[in-house]
């Protein structure tokens, strides 16, 4: 299998986040990406850098004003006075609130959903690099490849249109599903298997018919991203009915996340795509450090060979999936599964 992976993601690599309160250790480290590397390395996986795609693709999920904010908070907010290493908003805009403001503290509350995606110095660049993984296979799968995995980092699929959240700044399927939609796809699919809900490529896509978005994750009634993810959101406008949720509860394994995942892939069936992307998480994994849904590898390796099932051209996404000694292992079960089954 095509491994697209970027190096330059280690230039993000963020210090801290603020979790019930707590100021803690950021999760979204830089190993996180050098063991899945190292997983597909020693599986004898091809593994090639990405092509440059740039600001078009990228403008075509995200906004002119959000892509500027990324690019260049961090050079602004090193010149406030007494200001972070990192920029970390202190204010939102609730929501009896409606101005964008001018001053970089507001406009990082305005761009900024949570205290957990910090912007330092090299995150632009990382999470360009990360946008362009996904979107070289993409490409790759357009062009008649079966099958191609981007090893991204900084993960997407909280990033909305216009606001980075969860550690994501720009979504990385989101753009990918859009890139597909452009160049010859008439109908994409979407699989979210991340223990959190894709809520970001929910919004991007809510009032769309032509991306389906199917998520499959911990119920986020006391779970991030709290806000969505809901069984009754459905989609709007020409979207309505191409957007399904199926939370699970917390500490569920392998046999409801297999249910699930079937009821997801029955929808896509029933869609009849030209192209699905998975957008892979690990972190359901049963020894993952957020410890909330009991997944095991081969439970992963069933995973992927179900979605192979479908028989579609498929573009994999790296999402979540945090330090623990599967975390790799968890990567070459699926990989295996998928080829295996294919």
């Amino acid at each position: 299998m095509q491994i697209i992976y970027d190096p330059i993601h280690e230039r993000h690599a963020p210090e801290t986040f603020i979790s019930a309160g707590r100021v803690m250790p950021n999760p979204e480290v830089v190993e996180r990406a050098t063991r899945l590397l190292a997983s597909v390395e020693q599986a004898g996986h091809d593994v090639v850098t990405p092509d440059a795609f740039g600001h078009d693709a990228y403008a075509a999920v995200h906004t002119g004003d959000y892509l500027e904010f990324l690019s260049s908070a961090h050079e602004l907010w090193s010149k406030v006075a007494g200001a972070s290493d990192e920029v970390v908003p202190n204010a939102h805009p609730g929501r009896h609130m409606h101005t964008r403001p001018h001053h970089i503290v507001g406009l990082a509350g305005y761009h900024m959903a949570d205290t957990a995606c910090p912007i330092g110095a090299g995150t632009w660049q990382a999470a360009r690099a990360a946008a362009d993984c996904a979107l070289t296979a993409a490409a790759r799968v357009m062009d008649g490849t079966r099958v191609a995995y981007s090893l991204c980092r900084p993960p997407g699929h909280h990033a909305y249109s216009d606001m980075a959240g969860g550690f994501c700044f720009l979504n990385n399927v989101a753009i990918a599903a859009d890139y597909c939609r452009r160049h010859g796809a008439e109908r994409v699919a979407i699989l979210d298997i991340d223990v959190h809900h894709g809520n970001g490529t929910q919004g991007i896509f809510y009032g769309r018919g032509d991306v389906l978005f199917v998520s499959v994750h911990a119920d986020p009634h006391a779970f991030y991203p709290w806000f969505a993810g809901y069984a009754e959101e459905r989609g709007q406008d020409a979207g309505h009915g191409y957007n399904l949720n199926l939370p699970l509860a917390r500490g569920s394994g392998d046999p409801q996340f297999h249910h699930a995942v079937e009821e997801g892939l029955a929808a896509i069936h029933r869609y009849a795509p030209d192209v699905v992307l998975i957008s892979l998480g690990f972190d359901a994994q049963e020894n993952d450090p957020l410890g909330i849904l009991k997944v095991t590898t081969e439970g992963f390796r069933h995973t992927a060979s179900m979605i192979a099932g479908l028989g579609l051209p498929t573009v994999l996404v790296q999402e979540g999936g945090y330090l623990c000694d599967e975390l790799g292992a968890n990567l070459a079960a699926f990989l295996d599964g998928f080829e295996n089954a294919a």
